[in-house]
């Protein structure tokens, strides 16, 4: 992991092996910012002139470097644009994800180097903790790569280290604390791109369960692990179902961290029907259930080959829980949180359920299933249903769901659905976390969809009806949810995963999307409790 440290040493003076600077898009030409005084001086008052003749437009994300030759103590500067000059300095006390990632495409165009300063903190003039967290958070994000199962890496090896830079030495104890808690918060966005990135020949879901004890075990978190057979006690149809036609048998891992202390709370039915999973001992402020398909082939409604060639991504929601769980710990946080990991494996096989099978999920509703590739909202029926036996304050799901929400928002903007304030709440953690997300409604009338002839509902509409995808997998979803608990669900089908390039502090693969909502979401309520 890449080592992080805060210095307010003169820029001429840092011992490093390239200094990241900041420049701005103006109106004729590239327009450098705060922090680049004192290389400007030692230039000679030339350096928007040196930029411009290297053909730096200030357009966000747009980088060039050149060498310093004795000018300072560093060998080369990094130039990284931040966008439009008026709109940066208009947006810089209250929207810090520009520069989130110009940190991470700078840090990204610096792989092979191995120590690096940046000033991006002081772009928007001096630097405060949430500047200093952005500029931190971008620049860890960006020196992520994943090679643990290459032979020999021809790749550049991501820069080692980095160094905050800010202008006076008071500023360093800020700085710092502000510093902790970004590493904190890349290092779970990284645990999740990791297991994204994992192939599904590693990653069963019972490897799961013991990746989530071993690293939420130690900070501390309580975790049970429900097999096959305490799931078949537990009248968890869902999970039983979907996972009947692998090889690797499904799980329920919970994760249960009590950072608010003992607030009791009433015993649970399934407590007292002996499932298995744990006494709850304290109220849940805060519940996140998180979809663990650890491959999704489709089941026997099979996907198409190219739609397979990334699905050892849907299990992306369960690993942003785990992530999010253990980040709460990390970071202390005043909050009763319990994490939810369904995780199946999709398969065919003659073990497979069958389209027009009926399945009985946890709490006795049964779902006929007219398409077996719509699982993920099986499993997370049956982890919905128990989440809510606990009577939490509130319940997050998240889920890679469907396609439906790629083709209405994109790869990079998440769907948040639900009732109540819960949305709201998502959707306002999200902007102070600096992701993307789009509140969708759940229209009334779309509901009747999933009426079945033969069972209490259908996982999809019948047909092959692929209408309000999206938001009709979030009413199937709201069935599982008692009405008085407030709710929310995300879909991260798109954005859990970059078939594309590189960009920002986005890596290819395995993003780790939504994994600072939530940590901002759980801090939110922790403060407000």
């Amino acid at each position: 992991m890449t080592v992080t440290s805060v210095a307010a040493t003169a820029l001429t003076d840092l011992d490093v092996d390239a200094i990241v600077v900041g420049i701005a898009k103006g109106e004729d030409g590239p327009v450098p910012l705060g922090g680049t005084g004192p290389l400007d001086s030692a230039l000679g008052g030339r350096l928007a002139r040196i930029l411009a003749d290297l053909g730096a437009t200030g357009a966000a994300g747009d980088t060039v470097r050149f060498a310093t030759l004795g000018t300072l103590t560093a060998p080369t500067v990094l130039a990284v644009g931040l966008g439009d000059h008026s709109t940066f300095l208009r947006d810089a006390e209250t929207d810090h994800e520009a520069l989130r990632r110009a940190a991470g495409a700078a840090v990204r165009a610096l792989a092979g180097t191995t120590r690096v300063a940046t000033t991006l903190a002081l772009a928007g003039g001096e630097a405060s903790p949430s500047s200093l967290r952005a500029a931190a958070e971008g620049s860890l994000l960006g020196a992520y790569a994943f090679d643990s199962l290459r032979a020999a890496s021809t790749r550049p090896a991501p820069v080692q280290e980095i160094v905050l830079v800010v202008e006076e030495p008071a500023a360093v104890a800020a700085a710092e604390a502000a510093l902790a808690r970004a590493v904190i918060v890349s290092e779970s966005v990284a645990l999740v791109r990791d297991l994204v990135n994992t192939p599904p020949s590693h990653l069963s879901p019972a490897r799961l369960a013991e990746i989530a004890v071993e690293r939420a075990g130690a900070v501390g978190v309580e975790v049970t692990v429900l097999d096959e057979h305490a799931l078949a006690d537990g009248a968890f149809g869902g999970l039983l179902g979907v996972g009947q036609g692998s090889v690797n048998p499904p799980r329920l891992i919970r994760l249960r961290y009590a950072g608010a202390g003992e607030k009791t709370a009433g015993e649970s039915d399934s407590e007292s029907r002996g499932s298995g999973d744990g006494a709850a001992v304290a109220a849940t402020d805060l519940a996140l259930v998180g979809k663990g398909i650890t491959f999704d082939s489709g089941g026997l409604s099979l996907k198409p080959p190219v739609a397979m060639e990334w699905m050892k991504s849907d299990m992306a929601g369960a690993a942003s829980v785990l992530a999010s769980v253990i980040a709460a710990a990390r970071l202390g946080l005043a909050i009763n949180l319990t994490g939810w990991m369904p995780c199946a494996e999709n398969m065919p096989s003659g073990e497979a359920i069958r389209p027009s099978d009926v399945i009985t999920l946890r709490g006795g509703k049964r779902v006929e299933v007219l398409n077996t590739d719509a699982e993920g909202r099986l499993v997370l029926g049956d982890a919905l249903a128990r989440a809510s036996e606990d009577h939490p304050a509130l319940i997050v799901d998240v889920a890679t769901l469907t396609g439906a929400q790629i083709v209405a928002l994109g790869t990079r903007t998440s769907g948040v659905m639900g009732r109540g304030d819960a949305p709201d709440a998502v959707v306002t953690a999200a902007g102070r976390a600096g992701e993307t997300v789009w509140p969708m409604p759940m229209p009334a009338e779309l509901r009747k969809s999933l009426d079945s002839v033969v069972a209490d509902l259908t996982n999809v509409a019948p047909g092959g009806n692929r209408d309000a995808g999206m938001l009709l997998a979030a009413h199937f979803l709201a069935a599982f949810v008692p009405e008085e608990i407030p709710w929310a669900h995300v879909d991260i089908a798109g954005p859990s995963w970059n078939g594309g390039e590189a960009y920002g502090y986005t890596p290819k693969g395995g993003t780790g999307a939504i994994v600072r909502t939530l940590v901002q979401l759980a801090e939110d309520r922790a403060a407000t409790s």
